[in-house]
């Protein structure tokens, strides 16, 4: 009767300290939306108050129109489908590269000792600064642009694959020996698993500078393209275009950046990170 009792009023204590985190819950969650409406109606009244120049800074409403109207024609739609195009072939070449090359420095001291060197010099050099080679070489269609998203994204997965392959805990591996594991065990059931959370880590950084370095490409010469859009939008002096075509960019870097987090968390699903689980 005492237990029946005690349960009862430690039910009652959970459901009345669920309610106000429950609560809590749904107040941040609207922070976000709320803070945007509130910046949105600002920036509208400053543009409208001050007579502001659409050609400086164009009213939320305007750039709302442009964007409707991109959408409903097609443009956007065709032009974003060749940047996640290019974006999303220079991000499966770099992680492919990165996680064999990752894994060959950590086996071979070899490898590390004349290749990765040049990797980490190749890594400093800046993109933008080089990008106009590329297109000279790769031409101004879609090859130079996945060559630079290429480029971009493989030194974050690179360090990421070595970091993870590295600390792996030195008892895990000298246990599978005692076992007789081989090499090849040792890697695949010890080394690899540990090594996922940061591939995972250097794949969240690549997916962004992949779509940074289609971008920096279309830029440089481009014939189609959220960039090309977006350098033929200045040169008419269309802002409101210019701001409507960087949402549509702010939108699918949250979108592919989302998407890997899902691929995360069922692939990796042992070893979730707090960022993960305080967004899920």
């Amino acid at each position: 009767m005492a237990t029946d009792v005690t349960r009862a009023v430690l039910t009652d204590d959970d459901a009345e300290g669920e309610g106000p985190l429950r609560r809590s819950r749904y107040a941040e969650r609207l922070l976000a939306p709320l803070s945007l409406v509130l910046l949105l109606g600002f920036w509208e009244f400053v543009v409208h108050h001050y007579a502001i120049n659409a050609i400086l800074l164009p009213p939320p409403s305007k750039i709302a129109q442009a964007l409707a109207s991109g959408l409903a024609s097609g443009l956007y739609l065709k032009h974003f489908l060749v940047t996640v195009g290019e974006a999303g072939l220079g991000f499966c070449i770099a992680a492919v590269s990165g996680v064999i090359m990752g894994t060959l420095v950590t086996q071979f001291w070899l490898l590390e000792r004349t290749f990765y060197p040049y990797l980490v010099a190749l890594q400093s050099m800046p993109k933008i600064a080089i990008a106009p080679l590329i297109v000279i070489w790769f031409g101004y269609g879609g090859t130079s642009k996945v060559v630079i998203a290429a480029m971009i994204s493989f030194f974050p997965i690179l360090v990421n694959v070595v970091v993870g392959l590295r600390t792996c805990d030195r008892s895990k591996i000298d246990l599978v020996r005692s076992l007789s594991g081989s090499p090849w065990q040792i890697f695949w059931y010890v080394k690899l698993p540990n090594a996922l959370p940061f591939m995972f880590a250097g794949f969240n950084i690549a997916i962004i500078f992949c779509i940074l370095g289609a971008i920096v490409g279309e830029f440089v010469g481009g014939e189609a393209g959220l960039g090309f859009l977006i350098v033929a939008a200045n040169t008419t002096l269309d802002v409101a275009q210019v701001f409507a075509v960087l949402i549509v960019l702010a939108v699918l870097g949250v979108t592919v950046f989302l998407a890997l987090q899902v691929i995360h968390r069922k692939v990796v699903f042992w070893a979730e990170s707090d960022d993960i689980n305080r967004y899920s």
